[in-house]
């Protein structure tokens, strides 16, 4: 075979094998892609496992909620009951709402310390055993008259009262902030404090400042939602009421139109003034009774003390009386100065010329003078109350107050 053939033999034999190498690195290119798609399939499927898993946990537990949900509501009724003694042995002495006493053992779930006599408890319907402890129930009035929101009173706010607030902040301050005072003098901070004066004349805001710089709990009752329909509902709630603030100590009650459940007891009496007397008696229990409510204040508010009950006023009940009566000018001065501090009046105006032509006027009603001067230059389409806009205030406040030119009553002066 010569050269030439030789030669052409290669090149046939080199151009087979680039046409095999090309057609390897093709497939190469072909695999790797399908290799890359599978990959991305695999993690998607892998994905899709993990969520599978995830919806058949949630399914599982939702299962095993409705199963516990089915046998809960398939257990029978359990009698609710009264703890009456504990005994040795794991054993109590418990009353059914049936009526009879009964020896009945407890059930190991329950912590032995929550067995404490007078306790509600649940009881199991064939044997009476003792399956839970109840917690104690507090009525919806009492537990709504608890103050969440700290009052926002300071006593900058308050004018023309230096002397009632003085004499309330030894009596309820001081014992809570302070007591070490108290213990080194030897006596017993005072238990209550009543303040007695004509409506609007800042018994509420004074309570309120004094809840605000103790920041104790502040439990607003007034005395009418004490007063219930059914015999011993009133007497119940003022237990709940003591017991709350106990429970919340250090704490403030303040019971607002306390003549509404502290009147007078009469001999003669209907079936309602009788329950209403059955309130007051439990209320004097509480205030002055056999157990002592230490960090417990009460502040009672009334404009008509003179048909209070004797008992209620006596010392030890409520230790303290203070009078706000309506303001002097120079009380009326302080108040004027703290309403018109934020008003955009003309320069003319001050608070002593205001002072000076609103005699009698008690401190809500110069507040409600101030606004009503406001408005009335807001009526007219100016931004600064001017001297004229106080005096027609004036004018309308004092008709309104009045009765339209009726006598008020010389007992709310007094």
């Amino acid at each position: 075979m010569s050269n030439d053939e030789t030669i052409m033999e290669r090149k046939e034999v080199d151009t087979v094998m680039d046409d095999e190498v090309a057609e390897l690195k093709a497939k190469i290119v072909t695999l790797e892609d399908r290799n890359v798609k599978l990959m991305e399939d695999l993690r998607n499927a892998e994905n899709e496992k993990r969520y599978a898993e995830g919806e058949l946990f949630r399914l599982q537990k939702d299962l095993a909620r409705i199963r516990g949900e089915m046998e809960r509501l398939k257990t029978p009724p359990l009698i609710v009951g009264s703890l009456r003694d504990v005994l040795p042995n794991n054993r109590v002495v418990v009353k059914s709402s049936t009526g009879p006493d009964f020896v009945v053992a407890i059930s190991d779930y329950i912590d032995p310390k929550t067995l404490v006599p007078g306790s509600r408890v649940t009881l199991n319907k064939q044997t009476l055993a003792v399956m839970e402890v109840i917690p104690a129930t507090v009525d919806p009035i009492v537990s709504g008259a608890e103050v969440v929101d700290k009052p926002d009173v300071k006593y900058e706010d308050i004018g023309g009262l230096k002397q009632q607030m003085l004499e309330l902040r030894e009596a309820v301050e001081d014992p809570l902030l302070r007591p070490e005072l108290y213990e080194k003098v030897g006596i017993e901070p005072p238990k209550g404090v009543l303040l007695v004066g004509p409506p609007g004349t800042g018994k509420t805001l004074m309570a309120k400042a004094v809840a605000n710089a103790t920041n104790a709990t502040f439990i607003r009752l007034v005395g009418s939602e004490l007063v219930q329909k059914y015999i011993g509902e009133g007497a119940r709630l003022v237990r709940d009421l003591f017991d709350l603030a106990k429970q919340k100590a250090p704490s403030i009650i303040f019971i607002d139109e306390l003549d509404s459940v502290g009147a007078k007891r009469l001999d003669v009496a209907t079936s309602g003034d009788r329950e209403v007397q059955r309130t007051l008696m439990q209320l004097l229990s509480e205030l002055d009774g056999f157990t002592k409510i230490r960090d417990v204040k009460i502040i009672g508010a009334t404009n008509r003390p003179d048909i209070l009950d004797d008992a209620l006023l006596r010392p030890g009940r409520f230790d303290r009386i203070i009078d706000v009566g309506l303001p002097d000018v120079e009380a009326r001065e302080q108040i004027f100065s703290i309403n018109i501090k934020h008003m955009n009046i003309d320069k003319k105006i001050n608070a002593k010329k205001l002072a000076d032509m609103t005699e009698g006027l008690s401190g809500a009603e110069i507040k409600n003078l101030c606004t009503e001067a406001g408005m009335l230059a807001i009526r007219d389409g100016r931004d600064k109350a001017s001297e004229d806009d106080f005096v027609k205030a004036k004018e309308k406040v004092m008709e309104a107050g009045r009765g339209k030119g009726n006598p008020v009553p010389a007992y709310m002066f007094q």
